[in-house]
């Protein structure tokens, strides 16, 4: 794998001598060197990305748009576009996808929507993307964000007023079909947006509805719902969103933002058991659920201070409060039975998951000469408890989380910017408060003794950025990432008699160490990338299936990959080709002697994956065909009953722009291929009821105003 080093190394010089035999043939300005900066605001700096030593890639909306024409959602927009990101469930729940092998932090405009005490895994679901402006994604484990950043960061950016006094509008009328347009396939959207600026005031507010019919598998088969973690197809959901500001003058800005997330199935769809041997996926049939039907809640609220001159500097203060209550599906699970309340294997429960978390953001940047520095510290508060609704009884203890991090980080500009050295320290410390309490019947009970461990951590990072040239640079970089496991799922599955939280390791945090290695390039018509990156943690976390649910064990983990991208515009005029490919290791140390020892497994790692693309721009027509190829893997040390097989998938869509809009025609699995998503092939392997395919084919027609 270190021969990946050079392949990095080598495509650098490849991409210059393209480019200097472009010039040659035709000499010409850049479209780069003329065009704005890219700033990622998740970055936590004014300063252009190419200034930071890692890797930042920003979803622009028109992009964005487009992906969500064709899938519907921000979790699936990011999976199609970005190789290290695993195949996506296509459910309500996240729970197993990952970026460059490990959880990902979702963000909206830097709010937090995981929740650190007991991740629910809907975190990729608590705004509707009409009102996302842009999505910033940075890889690689970091602290910039503070905790959960062990994958990467994915900040959601929500859309602001224009930029010129008056009214302005935007609208979505969308309808998707399955292959087949059965009824109980059709879906559809409706949402606006409205927007003034007028002097120093401005708002934009905005609704949106969606309904989404039954998904359908390559041979027409109704896909089987996710009774437990809940599912995306058959549901319904409301969304609002608001944002006000005023210029208080002299640079200073008042912001505030609210937006309401409310997803519930309707329940009238059962699984159907398939046959794992014989490959024939679990289907859905029509029935009526047990319980309430699976749903998704998220609220959250913003208040940004911004003075852009205070004390020669720019200051940024941003207070939030945010609450996710998430409804699972219900069963007579082993976990939840109980003989004094019910015979044994009778008793039916679902949980709830409700989570409330307020904080602060706090930064103030000035340049001194040459050095850029960055003053901050973040405060965060979350309370979360996990419940069994129809008893009334608390599965996950009602836990308290809080943190105080202060942090500083620094960019020396030499040469002109020519050379850069970037550094930072953040220092996390961190209390988690549980009472007293008793586990379910089901794990003893135990009779564990509640606690308020402490922890305190310095997490540096640092790099070297080389910009000989505008659009060339290389860098090294070094950075720590920091979360704790999860420990809802590790309290409530407590085992051993007389434990004390206090001296409890299981819950101590998770630090990953990342390092690597990267090239760019993007003059003319050529944008090209490389990075080589490995990244380890001595007490992991991962995600062991004990009995009907997951459960946390802390483990030595090692990840190593590498990611390969390119982009250019070809002879034809309006045509570009891109081509990304993502290639991901990773090991796990199954018997804590320090030595990883057997593959990490498809609930904790992607599969290797190409992602080819070709864009075609003639005036109001834009054209776009995308391939996704997801390479079969064996995962040695585990059950060969998982390994996985690999599929390929194409999607495609045409936009047509108006005087009166934007009208696209989209579709999803464009040949309408049969596969068995990656999470189900690789999981589970005696469970015919959670052995679901892909979605098939499924055709959209949006259209999209702007006045």
């Amino acid at each position: 794998m270190r021969l990946a080093l050079l392949l990095s190394a080598a495509l650098l010089p490849l991409a210059t001598a393209a480019h200097a035999a472009e010039e040659a043939a035709a000499p010409s300005v850049s479209q780069d060197e003329t065009a704005d900066p890219i700033i990622v605001t998740a970055a936590r700096t004014n300063l252009p990305v190419t200034a930071l030593p890692l890797t930042a890639e920003v979803i622009d909306r028109e992009t964005l748009e487009r992906q969500l024409q064709i899938s519907g959602s921000v979790v699936d927009a990011v999976a199609a576009l970005t190789p290290s990101f695993s195949p996506s469930r296509q459910k309500l729940t996240g729970q197993g996808e990952t970026l460059r092998g490990r959880s990902p932090l979702f963000a909206i405009d830097g709010i937090p929507q995981t929740a650190p005490l007991r991740d629910g895994s809907r975190d990729g679901f608590t705004i509707d993307p009409f009102f996302i402006d842009r999505v910033e994604l940075i890889l690689g484990s970091n602290a910039l964000q503070g905790i959960g950043g062990t994958g990467g960061v994915i900040n959601q950016v929500t859309v602001s007023a224009p930029a010129q006094d008056g009214w302005s509008a935007r609208t979505i009328l969308q309808g998707t079909a399955e292959s087949g347009f059965r009824s109980d396939g059709f879906g559809g959207k409706v949402g606006a947006l409205v927007a003034n600026r007028s002097g120093a005031f401005d708002v934009v507010v905005g609704a949106a509805y969606e309904r989404r019919g039954v998904f359908r598998d390559g041979e027409q088969r109704r896909i089987a719902p996710d009774g437990t973690q809940g599912d995306l197809m058959d549901s319904d959901s409301l969304s609002f969103f608001a944002k006000a500001g005023v210029e208080l003058g002299s640079g200073v800005r008042i912001e505030a933002m609210g937006q309401r997330f409310h997803l519930q199935g309707n329940g009238d769809l059962i699984a159907v058991a398939g046959n794992r041997l014989a490959g024939l996926p679990s289907t859905g049939a029509p029935g009526t659920i047990d319980g309430e039907a699976p749903e998704n809640l998220a609220e959250s609220l913003a208040l940004t201070l911004t003075a852009d001159d205070l004390a020669g500097g720019a200051l940024r203060v941003r207070g939030f409060w945010n609450r996710t209550a998430d409804i699972y599906g219900g069963a007579t699970f082993a976990d939840f039975q109980d003989p004094a309340i019910a015979p044994q294997g009778t008793l039916f429960d679902q949980s709830q998951n409700i989570s409330r978390k307020w904080g602060v953001n706090a930064s103030w940047e000035r340049g001194f000469g040459p050095l850029n520095m960055v003053f901050g510290v973040d405060l965060l508060n979350d309370h979360t408890v996990q419940k069994l609704a129809a008893t009334d009884r608390a599965w996950v203890p009602p836990t308290d989380y809080r943190s105080i991090a202060p942090f500083t980080q620094a960019n020396l500009a030499l040469w002109d910017g020519k050379l850069r050295l970037a550094g930072g320290v953040r220092w996390e410390n961190v209390e988690i408060s549980i009472p007293y309490y008793q586990t379910l019947w089901f794990y003893g009970p135990q009779q564990v003794g509640g606690g308020s461990p402490s922890f305190d951590r310095v997490l540096p990072n640092g790099g070297i950025v080389i910009e000989p040239a505008r659009g060339i640079r290389a860098y090294a970089s070094y950075a720590q990432g920091y979360t704790v496991p999860d420990v809802g799922r590790i309290t409530r599955a407590i085992r051993t008699p007389n434990v004390d939280l206090d001296t409890f390791l299981e819950i101590e945090p998770v630090v990953a160490d990342n390092r690597e290695i990267g090239v760019e390039f993007a003059r003319g018509p050529i944008e090209a990338s490389a990075t080589y990156y490995w990244s380890d943690s001595d007490r992991g976390q991962l995600l062991v299936l004990v009995g009907d649910v997951f459960e946390v064990q802390r483990q030595r983990i090692e990840i190593e990959g590498l990611e390969l991208n390119l982009t250019t515009k070809t002879p034809i005029p309006g045509l570009r080709l891109g081509i990304g490919y993502a290639h991901l290791n990773g090991q796990v140390d199954t018997n804590g002697d320090g030595i990883v020892n057997a593959d990490l497994d498809g609930a904790n790692i992607g599969p290797d994956r190409l992602n080819l693309s070709a864009d075609y721009t003639n005036g109001p027509v834009n054209l776009r065909l995308q391939s996704r190829t997801h390479f079969a893997r064996n995962f040695e040390g585990g059950d060969v009953r998982n390994n996985f097989g690999g599929y390929h998938l194409l999607d495609g869509s045409v936009t047509v722009a108006t005087d009166v809009g934007s009208f696209t025609l989209a579709a999803q699995n464009l040949l309408d291929r049969q596969y068995i998503d990656y999470n189900s092939d690789t999981q589970r392997p005696a469970d015919n009821l959670r052995f679901f395919a892909g979605r098939g084919r499924s055709v959209t027609l949006s259209w999209l105003g702007s006045f």
